[in-house]
């Protein structure tokens, strides 16, 4: 079986999938439950100073998108970091640390943006035995009003600081937890490289709102009549934390980062993505929280499996692999054209796709009297929303023209569409520009 042993900037575990600083890793009881069902490392739910406690609400805590079948798309979140005291946190960390020394322990960290206050707390920390911290950077609601969370991450100053604080003061990796509430994730990211960060994790929450109750006229989840924003999580997210993840491997100045993925991961799949995408591994939260601890062993074994079916032997042998083809548009080569295909005999003659296309696309699929769809490909852009559309997989494939070909659409000779040896698509015709 392909090995899953992971080391993520120095930290050992017995596989890629950690448990996101959240409610499931609050307390000791639900972190020895993830262990025991097989979870490789947990990120501890994030502490922060030993002063006045965290009040979090006593009503709802959680919004939720749902999908067909009422199937949980995604989560809004509006607790805060932990309420209960730090000196039970820590001794409660320490011990699970003695018992489960082949997993991966990281704490989250959330303290004011002042330099004794990281100092205070990071000593105590490091008491305890854990593997690292890791900077929460990236909270949206209730603690970035108190200029922690994401009113730090939002701000590269700040972030290359407090990290470096945190390097100058502790022996342990310091892991930083970016915010994806921001125009260019790249900026956080150099910032915290520069400060001397040993990887950084993303992402964390999206700032939303997800739904308003109409009878209140307040947003949910609603407590005695107000709303407020909250933290946006789950599959949804996950295209959001692919690029972005995508975006700082691919980055010259921040190539070779380690990064921790994080944003919707629910399958073997999408971990396999992000480990594709330069994530040397995952964290999960909305996962465990819908489906319990025991998903991560669906992981394990699927992604197991598909590392013996593709010939990886190891974690690190799938990390990365997907980003040398991560580009931007204008390299994407034009000379390569598709067209979509119907199999008749797979298609149930829905028409999703006629009226997709005839109503909102480029009207390239004909319907019969009998309801027979064809492609008219004199009309088809290979936009790819037919295939899309379609409730029957496979029924409709994208189908690559020959070299030679003449793409009935444009007249063109494919391989030679729009000259593309001086098509400024090109990056050869750029340079010679």
């Amino acid at each position: 079986m392909a090995n899953l042993q992971s080391e993520f900037v120095g930290i050992k575990s017995p596989n890629p999938f950690w448990l996101a600083s959240a409610p499931p890793t609050d307390k000791e009881y639900n972190v020895r439950r993830a262990f025991e069902a097989g979870w490789g490392g947990v990120v501890w739910k994030t502490l922060g100073e030993d002063g006045p406690p965290v009040v979090n609400v006593n009503g709802p805590r959680y919004g939720a998108i749902y999908g067909a079948d009422r199937r949980l798309l995604g989560l809004n979140n509006i607790e805060l970091i932990t309420d209960r005291p730090l000196e039970v946190n820590l001794r409660e960390i320490k011990q699970v640390k003695r018992d489960y020394p082949d997993r991966a322990l990281v704490v989250s960290l959330m303290v004011p943006c002042q330099e004794e206050a990281w100092k205070a707390i990071l000593p105590l920390v490091e008491e305890t035995g854990a593997d690292g911290i890791e900077l929460n950077f990236g909270c949206p609601h209730g603690m970035a009003e108190r200029g922690m969370g994401s009113a730090v991450g939002q701000v590269p100053e700040y972030i290359e600081m407090v990290t470096r604080w945190c390097k100058q003061n502790t022996r342990m990796p310091v892991i930083v937890k970016l915010t994806p509430n921001i125009t260019n994730i790249l900026y956080p990211a150099e910032a915290a490289k520069r400060g001397g960060a040993d990887a950084v994790s993303l992402i964390n929450t999206i700032n939303s709102i997800t739904s308003v109750d109409l009878d209140l006229f307040a947003p949910q989840p609603t407590i005695d009549g107000k709303g407020t924003h909250g933290g946006y999580c789950g599959p949804a997210v996950k295209p959001i934390a692919l690029n972005m993840v995508a975006e700082i491997a691919r980055n010259p100045e921040t190539a070779g980062l380690p990064i921790s993925g994080i944003g919707g991961v629910t399958t073997w799949r999408d971990a396999a993505e992000f480990l594709a995408l330069g994530a040397g591994n995952v964290q999960v939260c909305t996962a465990a929280m819908t489906y319990g601890f025991k998903v991560v062993q669906e992981m394990i074994s699927g992604l197991s499996q598909w590392m013996d079916d593709k010939g990886h032997d190891s974690v690190a042998s799938v990390v990365g692999r997907a980003v040398p083809n991560v580009t931007d548009w204008q390299y994407l080569n034009l000379n390569y054209v598709t067209k979509a295909k119907i199999d008749p005999e797979a298609c149930i003659k829905c028409g999703r796709c006629y009226a997709a296309c005839e109503d909102t696309s480029h009207q390239a699929i004909a319907m019969s009297e009998d309801r027979v769809f064809e492609v008219k490909d004199e009309e088809c852009v290979a936009c790819n929303l037919c295939v899309d559309v379609c409730p029957v997989e496979g029924c409709i494939t994208m189908e690559q023209l020959a070299k030679g070909v003449v793409d009935p659409r444009t007249g063109q000779t494919v391989g030679d569409y729009a000259n593309w040896t001086t098509h400024p698509n090109n990056p050869a015709a750029q340079a010679a520009e």
